[in-house]
């Protein structure tokens, strides 16, 4: 470790250390922020813990060699990572527009890093070093890309970025396991191109060396020019997604067999506690002082991860296929003690802006089944509707929470990540729901219903809306009877697989009758790797083969984009013609229930009158709904080493 308690990002510092060449490079696509919800740092902080030495090369200038050579050939392997999120989803809207910003670059400076990162940065190494230095490939952008995937961008489909990025293995999921036992093999002299067992890692190899028992998709060439053949590829790789009893999987691409191991097993509560007691010094670099430092750190900053993984399975989440379904919690006395660690802080003010991770309020494995035979093949734990094996239980995220508030400094405690409303719902216990109101929500609790047509919720994979609508009815009944003014934020998308106008057209019908004014909705992101991005590219749904009505045009697509905003004056004559066309002119005019008016002047007016503005908070209804518009931001940064759900707007 430096003087500054960061690892060395010169070779000045690495020297100050003792060392003159490192057992790693890690290269990074991210600037470099010391902190446990940064895949980087994580691994980072285990392979110096476990003795060896790591060297950080955080945004390289990928278009000179200067950079990749700061440190020289390691002596092990470069370590390459695009980030904490997929390149092009960080440089890229849903609507393929370039970003003027990045939270993950010094300064909120896009640009940093370059597109598909990964393969750019391996491809740079492999110029310089040859083909005979070890190079190992993980992070999001990888592991989501490890199978053939579509490629939302150039709308093609590509082949695994172990093939594309000339790496020598790829690490999916969180990493840590597979990480240390790569580093004992590579430090033991073992040749990476005989590294072939470790769960939860990815190679390639020759056909005829392709072990047995394994489950095979359909190749390269078949997913790249089937869609059905793409549809089945991605059911077995979500199938076999399960470390109990998850097989290999492999997929010929050309001359070459991919060669995914099974998934690596999940920490041990052990393991998760000590991984929080690494000398992280939660914070950005402060070489990135003079630029304004990196936005990325705020939402985390002073926010705790209780848990990893995700049972809610949603099909447009990443989760699934990199974190896994299976829940990993940190004990109690873990979480308090770096509670009690955030209020030593110098800018500590008295306020834990989160408690959570992928979903807060899940702190037990979905169900005993779980354990034992691993989760259930096709079959979601809480949609349609929750089964009825499933365990339902606050208690113990109740309790963590109570000890939490009664921390000296500690003014109060937010939940600002993910509350599963449905699982909330099935707790015959309100208790945990009564003081989530009371307690922890600051002023304003985010919530994902996403839509409001049962048909679209399926092809999410979320609960259907009565769900949420008894959510929301019990939620304003507590905060009436408390006397509190607090407000659902719910989080929408337009243009989901399987939205169709009609779905649209309900979605705005529906929020407008709640009362719901969304400044912000998010487009379907067809994201590498996810179900639901496999359904926007074949048109199929993978696990039934039924075909799927998916939204593609730029008009259709700003169509139901405009109907989640139908109060908006800019938007009412892209609505009018899109209600005439789907035959809903019931729904333009004057009346109590129509989306827009009839005339379009008569929209500026309204909007004068009103004076387009957000309502301040206390203008509440009787009824105890929110009147005016609510904000519907990007999802909170999740925590565990990547922003999972992707959800950038």
């Amino acid at each position: 470790m430096t003087k500054t308690g960061f690892l060395p990002v010169t070779m000045d510092e690495l020297r100050e250390t003792g060392v003159e060449q490192p057992d790693f490079v890690y290269v990074n696509g991210d600037a470099y922020v010391d902190h446990p919800s940064f895949g980087a740092a994580i691994i980072t902080r285990i392979l110096e813990h476990a003795g060896y030495s790591v060297a950080m090369l955080a945004q390289p200038d990928w278009k000179t060699d200067r950079d990749f050579m700061r440190f020289g050939r390691p002596k092990l392997a470069f370590l390459v990572s695009a980030g904490n999120i997929d390149s092009m989803v960080a440089h890229y809207t849903s609507a393929k527009k370039k970003r003027s910003d990045d939270a993950y670059s010094a300064g909120n400076k896009a640009g940093k890093r370059p597109d598909r990162a990964v393969i750019v940065y391996c491809q740079k190494i492999r110029k310089i070093y040859g083909n005979d230095v070890p190079i190992l490939i993980g992070g999001l952008e990888a592991s989501l890309r490890r199978f053939a995937h579509y490629d939302y961008w150039d709308d093609s489909v590509h082949p695994s970025v172990l093939l594309e990025s000339g790496a020598d293995i790829l690490s999916f999921g969180m990493g840590e396991h597979s990480m240390l036992e790569l580093a004992a093999l590579l430090r033991d002299g073992v040749p990476v191109s005989e590294i072939r067992d470790v769960r939860g890692t990815c190679y390639l190899c020759d056909p005829a060396e392709t072990p047995f028992g394994a489950a095979e998709c359909p190749s390269f060439e078949q997913v790249r020019d089937s869609k059905p053949a793409y549809a089945k590829a991605c059911r077995i790789q979500y199938d076999q997604q399960d470390e109990v009893y998850g097989k290999r999987i492999i997929q010929r691409h050309g001359s070459r067999m991919l060669v995914q191991n099974p998934p690596a097993t999940s920490l041990t509560q052990q393991e998760f506690d000590d991984l929080y007691k690494l000398p992280f010094q939660r914070m950005y670099h402060p070489m990135y002082e003079a630029e304004g430092g990196v936005p990325a750190i705020k939402e985390v900053r002073f926010s705790i991860t209780h848990n990893r993984g995700c049972f809610g399975f949603c099909n447009f989440c990443s989760i699934a296929l990199h974190q896994g379904r299976r829940m990993t919690m940190r004990s109690e006395q873990s979480v308090i003690d770096e509670a009690k660690y955030l209020t030593t802080l110098p800018d500590f003010k008295g306020y834990l802006h989160d408690v959570g991770g992928p979903t807060a309020n899940f702190r037990h494995p979905s169900c005993e089944k779980q354990l034992k035979f691993g989760l259930c093949k096709g079959k979601k734990c809480l949609a349609p509707e929750p089964c009825k094996n499933m365990t339902v239980d606050h208690k113990d995220y109740l309790h963590l929470l109570r000890k939490l508030r009664n921390i000296p400094k500690i003014k109060r405690v937010f939940i600002r990540s993910g509350i599963r409303y449905d699982y909330l719902l099935a707790d015959k216990d309100d208790e945990f729901f009564r003081e989530l109101v009371r307690y922890h929500v600051s002023g304003q609790l985010k919530v994902a219903p996403e839509h409001c047509s049962n048909r679209v919720l399926d092809k999410m994979g979320k609960p259907h809306i009565e769900y949420y609508k008894a959510f929301q009815k019990r939620f304003y009944e507590l905060t009436k009877s408390m006397n509190m003014e607090q407000y659902l934020v719910p989080y929408l998308m337009s243009s989901h697989p399987g939205s169709t106008m009609q779905d649209a057209i309900a979605l705005a019908v529906f929020l407008k009758e709640e009362g719901i004014r969304p400044e912000q909705v998010q487009d379907f992101y067809p994201t590498p790797g996810t179900i639901s991005t496999c359904m926007f590219h074949t048109g199929l749904d993978p696990y039934t083969m039924e075909p799927v009505y998916v939204p593609r045009t730029p008009k259709e697509k700003a169509e139901q984009r405009a109907m989640l905003q139908y109060f908006k004056p800019e938007n009412h004559a892209l609505i009018r013609q899109a209600l005439i066309k789907a035959g809903r002119r019931d729904l333009i005019g004057s009346g109590p229930h129509c989306l827009v008016p009839a005339d379009p002047h008569a929209a500026q007016g309204t909007h004068a009158q009103k004076g387009g503005r957000p309502q301040k908070p206390g203008n509440r209804p009787a009824h105890g709904k929110p009147n005016g518009r609510t904000q519907n931001g990007q999802r909170p940064q999740k925590h565990g080493g990547a922003q999972q759900r992707q959800r950038r707007k």
